[in-house]
């Protein structure tokens, strides 16, 4: 196999053009295969086969510097790179599904939030020109999707300016982010792709001038970089050159003798330059083709042959919001929704299919998300806005300033909060109870099961003057935790076993964790400590309920999927500081570090949020109080 004689870029260099069209098949095979088996990014991947090869051909990583948006996209690069063992595919020790310093020195950006790679490249480009690196290239790939990001336009508007200062843009176009890209940007990238005048005009043209000897082949080069006038009298490509930049395309991104030479002719350009690439999500595996939500955007363990998952999963998070939210704007017609370009992951497909005219698909934009959701809700609506947990940090400054600012009854739903593993750190929602604790007036749930997702939800959408939140975890929904009584807003979960004047323990357990926290009363109730177990429902704002409850117990424990900085642990503290409980307190949470990619459970257990460890040191702590020990046990998580 070719494959496996690649061990860097420059390997690449001694292939004949029928032997790169054999890399790419081999490839795509390698892909099919190994990502059937760890699940990952798999359409994505197949679509830039030849792109890849053609750009590390091109430009000499990691001396050059080729940076992907979003790192989806980045598998084949991992390849070329010299990373061929994809058995452990986004497992703990194994390659991470994005780009990572710590794997390879051809990796340059980890963070796999869209849109952001054009700042990237702007501020190498600068670093090159400061320091005078003729020499050096930066090519950055983006998709179209995240091409309808802000940040990719405050981008392109500097990197515009600096009409001398060589830096390549590839838009990999392939019409989609997760599913079809939406807004203007789409229509004016479909008018480019539609348009075939200009490529069947050079098409005849190299086809008779490749036939005349000396000067043919330098005068097609010269017409196909022609300037802006013959190119508009046969394509509107404008919009990219009238910012400034030039504009090379459309390029066949499966032809790898097509990518090389727009590729060669962008690395002369002594300024910015737009390569733009027809690629095919999935392209190369059937299945994915066939496939009309995404393309095999990500995908779980399935069969290669068939495409189709090895095993089905239980009812999700999502689904629960997703039928909920059908209820809902059955029940409601000012329901609207919102999502940026993730309408299937999010759970709002069933919502678009039911009520066409009342979704909004804003791109990858959280931020215009955020603030058009303040103005739906002026406007009489109200808005669900479903976005990941981790994305919802891009939008802070527009909850805080044009939503709750303005007292707008806007719902921010987050899917996938807390540890979500195995797509690493840039994906764990650990955030966001952190962030929206210092918003004014904002509510923020953490469903404990399916049942109190829906209720909550519900009791979401009824708040009219203030923006509210709902989040919870990634993947299956747990059982149902019913509970055994009421006080104040709070569910109470757990009383001691027998009655006591003062139990030992307050257990405040924020969504999800409640199973643990159960299991955590357990292992202390072995050690005859005494708890209660209650569940906060809301945990912003904190229930006036809960400093008199905690005054009545001997210590008060939170158990959250969160940052332990200023998240609900801080919360309960700063409440029972500011009602005079003075009794002591101890936090458990995510550690606040960025985490390594691993299954959930690993995270968990590395970070020691889990029942055995978190009980050990709760039954420390009361020992301490009963005079057993006579130093403090060891820190909570940290």
């Amino acid at each position: 196999m070719l494959l496996t004689r690649i061990k860097g870029p420059r390997d690449l260099d001694r292939l004949s053009q029928e032997e790169l069209d054999q890399l790419a098949a081999e490839i795509r095979s390698f892909l099919v295969d190994a990502v059937s088996k760890t699940g990952g990014h798999l359409g994505p991947n197949l679509g830039v086969v030849e792109l890849t090869i053609a750009l590390h051909r091109v430009f000499e990583s990691p001396k050059d510097k080729v940076l992907f948006d979003t790192g989806h996209q980045a598998y084949v690069h991992k390849l070329l790179t010299g990373r061929q063992d994809f058995g452990n595919l986004r497992s703990k020790g194994g390659l991470s599904g994005y780009p990572s310093r710590a794997e390879s020195d051809h990796d340059v950006i980890e963070n796999s939030h869209a849109s952001t790679v054009l700042g990237w490249a702007d501020g190498l480009a600068k670093a090159n020109e400061v320091l005078g690196r003729e020499d050096h290239h930066v090519a950055a790939v983006i998709g179209d999707g995240a091409l309808t990001g802000g940040m990719a336009w405050e981008a392109l508007n500097n990197i515009a300016a600096a009409k001398d200062r060589p830096l390549v843009i590839v838009v990999n176009d392939n019409e989609r982010s997760y599913g079809p890209t939406i807004g203007g940007l789409a229509n004016h990238l479909a008018t480019l792709r539609t348009t075939d005048g200009y490529e069947r005009f050079l098409a005849r043209g190299k086809e008779i001038l490749e036939r005349t000897p000396v000067v043919g082949k330098p005068l097609f080069e010269t017409l196909h970089g022609a300037k802006k006038g013959l190119k508009d009298f046969i394509a509107p490509q404008g919009m990219f050159e009238d910012l400034g930049l030039k504009y090379i395309g459309p390029i066949d991104g499966h032809d790898i003798e097509a990518l090389e030479s727009a590729l060669q002719r962008a690395k002369r350009f002594s300024g910015p330059v737009i390569v733009h690439c027809l690629t095919q999500k999935g392209r190369g595996y059937e299945p994915a083709v066939q496939d009309e939500a995404d393309r095999f955007h990500a995908v779980g363990v399935i069969h290669p042959d068939t495409g189709l998952p090895v095993s089905t999963d239980a009812a999700s998070w999502t689904s629960v919001f997703a039928d909920e939210m059908v209820k809902l704007g059955r029940e409601r017609k000012d329901i609207v929704a919102i999502t940026a370009a993730m309408l299937q992951p999010v759970g709002l497909k069933k919502f678009a299919d039911a009520f066409p005219d009342r979704i909004y698909d804003v791109g990858i934009a959280e931020q215009h998300g955020a603030t058009s959701a303040a103005g739906l809700a002026t406007g009489g609506a109200h808005p669900v806005f479903a976005v990941y947990a981790t994305f919802l940090n891009r939008a802070f400054d527009q909850v805080l300033m044009d939503v709750a600012l303005h007292r707008c009854g806007v719902t921010f739903v987050l899917d996938r909060a807390g540890v979500t593993g195995t797509d690493g750190a840039s994906h764990n929602g650990m955030w966001d109870m952190s962030i929206m604790q210092v918003v004014p007036g904002l509510r923020l749930a953490a469903p404990r099961d399916a049942e109190q997702l829906r209720a909550q939800l519900r009791e979401a959408v009824e708040v009219k003057d203030a923006p509210t939140v709902v989040r919870y975890s990634k993947g299956v929904v747990g059982p149902a935790v019913p509970a055994v009584g009421r006080i104040g807003g709070m569910d109470v979960l757990r009383t001691p076993a027998a009655e006591v004047t003062r139990p030992d323990v307050l257990l405040v357990s924020v969504g999800a964790l409640a199973p643990m926290c159960l299991e955590i009363a357990d292992l202390l109730d072995k050690q005859g400590i005494t708890s209660t177990v209650v569940d906060p429902r809301w945990v912003k704002p904190v229930d006036e309920a809960l400093a008199p409850l905690a005054d009545r117990h001997r210590v008060v424990v939170t158990v959250e999927d969160n940052g332990r900085t200023g998240g609900v642990g801080s919360a309960v503290s700063q409440a029972l500081r500011d009602a005079g409980v003075d009794v002591p307190l101890r936090d458990f949470g995510i550690p606040q570090r960025f985490l390594d990619h691993a299954s959930r459970k690993e995270v968990m257990a590395e970070i020691g949020l889990t029942a055995p460890d978190i009980a050990r040191q709760v039954t420390g702590l009361v020992s301490k109080l009963d005079g057993r020990y006579d130093s403090e046990p060891a820190a909570a998580v940290d």
